[in-house]
C-alpha cells in the first residue's frame, strides 16, 4: 500500500522555537535598572548571620572609605601610651632583676652613713671645749720637781687633747735632764698624764773641781764641790755607748750595770783607757781587780763574788779570763 506523500513512519521533527533576542537596551535605561537595583538590595531585610568575622558596617556611598580610620591626634596618643606602658613593663624587669644589688648597695649606704655619722661626732667631740685639758697628772718622777714640769707645760692648757703640740711638750720636758723617757696618755675628759722614766745616777765622773754625777749615756743629773757618797768615780775616756762603742767609758759604764748591788756598792774607783782593759778597786780595802773586756761579765760577776767569800784579804783578783780566774 502506498504511503501518503511525506509519511515514512517516523513523526518529522520540528525544531524548537527559539525565545525572542531582547535588544539591548539603552543606556539610560541601564543607568536606571541599576539604580533600581540597588534600592531593593537596601531596602530588603538582612539575614542575622553566625559568621564570627566582623561585619563590616555599612557606610553612605557619598562617604569616603578613609573616614573611619584614627586621626594623627588619635595616633599619637595611643604611641604615647604604648611607650608609656612599655617603660613601665621595662622598669618592672629592672627592678624584679636588681633586687639583690640594690639591697646590696643600701646595706652599703646605710654602713657608709653610719661610719660618717660616728667621725663627725667624733671630730665634734673632739675639737669642741669638752675635750680640753685641765689637768696635768705627772708619774714616776722622784728627783724631778712635779710642779716644776706642770708648770713648764702650761701652755697646752686648754687645747683639745686630740689638738696637743707633741713637739712643744718634747721641748719643754727636754728642758729635765733627769727624764730618760717619757710616754703621754690622754684620759677624757681633760687630762694628760705624763709618766717618766728617770735616769738612773750610775757613777761620778771630775770635771775640774767639780764632780758630776752621770748616768750610763754620760748624761749629767747633778754637779757638786764634793764627791757624791755611794757612787764609784769612773776615770775613763771617751763616751757613751751611743756615741762610742769601743770607749772605755762605755766598757766601764757596761761593767757597773752588770754588777749586782752587793759588788757595786764596794766598788770605789773604776778605770778603762780601753774596752778591754777595765778594772776597779774595792771601797775599804787596797784589793785591785782586773776585769779586762766587758764580756761575760755576769759570770765574771760570780767568779769575784766567789774569791772574795773564798780567798778572804787579797791585794788583786784576776777574772778577766772568767774561767781561769787568779788571786795575788
Amino acid at each position: 500500500m502506498k504511503r501518503p506523500q511525506g509519511f515514512d513512519g517516523r513523526q518529522a521533527q520540528t525544531p524548537a522555537p527559539q525565545a525572542p533576542v531582547p535588544a539591548a537596551p539603552a543606556p539610560a535605561d541601564r543607568d536606571r535598572r541599576d539604580r533600581d537595583r540597588d534600592r531593593d538590595r537596601r531596602e530588603e531585610p538582612r539575614a542575622v548571620t553566625t559568621m564570627t568575622e566582623p561585619v563590616p558596617i555599612a557606610r553612605p556611598r557619598d562617604e569616603s572609605p578613609y573616614a573611619a580610620l584614627p586621626t594623627n591626634r588619635e595616633i599619637t596618643k595611643a604611641v604615647r601610651e604604648a611607650r608609656r606602658e612599655r617603660k613601665r613593663i621595662e622598669r618592672g624587669e629592672v627592678r624584679r632583676f636588681t633586687k639583690r644589688s640594690r639591697r646590696r648597695r643600701l646595706a652599703w649606704i646605710a654602713a657608709a652613713a653610719v661610719v660618717a655619722a660616728l667621725v663627725l661626732g667624733v671630730v665634734a667631740v673632739a675639737f669642741s671645749p669638752l675635750l680640753a685639758l685641765r689637768h696635768i697628772d705627772v708619774v714616776g718622777a722622784s728627783r724631778l720637781d712635779q710642779k716644776a714640769i706642770v708648770h713648764k707645760l702650761d701652755d697646752q692648757v686648754g687645747t683639745p687633747l686630740p689638738l696637743l703640740d707633741q713637739a712643744a711638750i718634747s721641748a719643754d720636758l727636754a728642758a729635765f735632764p733627769l727624764i730618760r723617757s717619757y710616754t703621754l696618755e690622754s684620759h677624757p675628759p681633760d687630762t694628760l698624764v705624763i709618766r717618766i722614766v728617770e735616769r738612773q745616777p750610775l757613777g761620778v765622773i771630775r770635771q775640774g773641781n767639780a764632780y758630776t754625777l752621770v748616768d750610763a749615756a754620760k748624761v749629767p743629773i747633778s754637779s757638786s764641790a764634793a764627791r757624791p757618797d755611794g757612787f764609784p768615780l769612773i776615770s775613763a775616756t771617751g763616751g757613751s755607748v751611743e756615741t762610742s762603742a769601743d770607749s772605755g767609758f762605755a766598757a766601764a759604764a757596761s761593767v757597773l750595770s752588770s754588777l749586782p748591788a752587793s759588788l757595786l756598792g764596794q766598788v770605789d774607783t773604776i778605770t778603762a783607757k780601753t774596752k778591754d782593759d777595765v778594772s776597779f778597786t774595792l771601797r775599804g780595802r787596797t784589793a785591785t781587780v782586773v776585769w779586762g773586756s766587758a764580756e761575760d761579765s755576769a759570770l765574771k760577776a760570780a767568779d769575784l763574788a766567789a774569791l772574795i767569800k773564798s780567798a778572804g784579804d787579797r791585794t788583786r783578783y784576776d777574772v778577766s779570763s772568767p774561767h781561769s780566774v787568779t788571786t795575788g
